[in-house]
């Protein structure tokens, strides 16, 4: 006699999809080096004066431990809202608490923070503004954010909209892929173009500084050497690299 297979049970919410340890909570290598290099060069060496990177939704913690040599001697301290994405960081990072992006959730002090790294999270908030007000408070004056996302304007992406298939990076659905290529849900709610970023992102109070491109490690083989190539022009890129200070 056979038995079926378990069935995965279908998450109820958000809280219920983050907290699944079978969601993707890192990113591909070469965004995260990219965005270690330009906040790197923002913050100077730490000979001239420790200085404290909040890494704010840092998952398993793989990002911050990639751009760690690259910071060295500055104070990265990790943050997530999963319980269970926060015991994968501490085997990559020395600090990582919990904490939440809305009403004074972050476990800091106002102006505590002098860098803050957000890595592929704001596409998942349901609350993008108070998400960039809280950054906002942590920050000292003059403090650097450093925030990548999917460019919805993606080169594939504006092919893919003319033929009326799904963009790459948008979800209908936490339970399965529709009507777009690919097969891993992880959880997008927004998607930005370069424009629409730095606009919502100078209006939070920030002064946008530079805004460059990055592949998505999710791209055919055969496809990547394009994908870098467009790097070149951030509004076409995978990702896009924003890096902003707080005014």
């Amino acid at each position: 006699m056979t038995t079926a297979p378990p069935q995965r049970e279908r998450p109820h919410g958000l809280r219920d999809f983050y907290e699944d340890p079978d969601v993707t909570v890192a990113s591909g290598t070469p965004r995260s080096l990219r965005q270690a290099r330009m906040l790197a060069a923002a913050l100077g060496p730490a000979t001239s004066g420790v200085q404290t990177v909040i890494d704010i939704g840092c998952g398993d913690g793989t990002a911050a431990a990639t751009a760690a040599p690259l910071l060295a001697g500055h104070r990265i301290i990790g943050v997530d809202w999963s319980q269970d994405a926060l015991k994968r960081a501490h085997a990559h990072i020395p600090y990582a608490v919990r904490g939440e992006l809305t009403d004074g959730g972050l476990p800091f002090q106002s102006a505590s923070a002098d860098a803050v790294l957000f890595s592929e999270v704001i596409e998942h908030l349901v609350d993008p503004d108070a998400a960039l007000d809280e950054i906002h408070r942590i920050l000292r004056p003059g403090g650097h954010l450093m925030l990548s996302t999917p460019n919805l304007a993606a080169w594939y992406n504006r092919a893919l909209l003319l033929a009326g298939v799904q963009p790459v990076f948008s979800e209908v659905s936490l339970r399965a892929i529709h009507g777009r290529p690919g097969q891993e849900v992880v959880g997008h709610l927004r998607l930005y173009t370069a424009r629409a970023l730095r606009e919502f992102v100078a209006a939070s109070g920030f002064e946008v500084v530079q805004l460059r491109g990055a592949p998505f490690h999710g791209v055919p083989r055969p496809m990547r050497p394009l994908d870098r190539l467009a790097c070149r022009a951030p509004s076409m890129s995978s990702i896009l690299l924003l890096h902003a200070r707080r005014t």
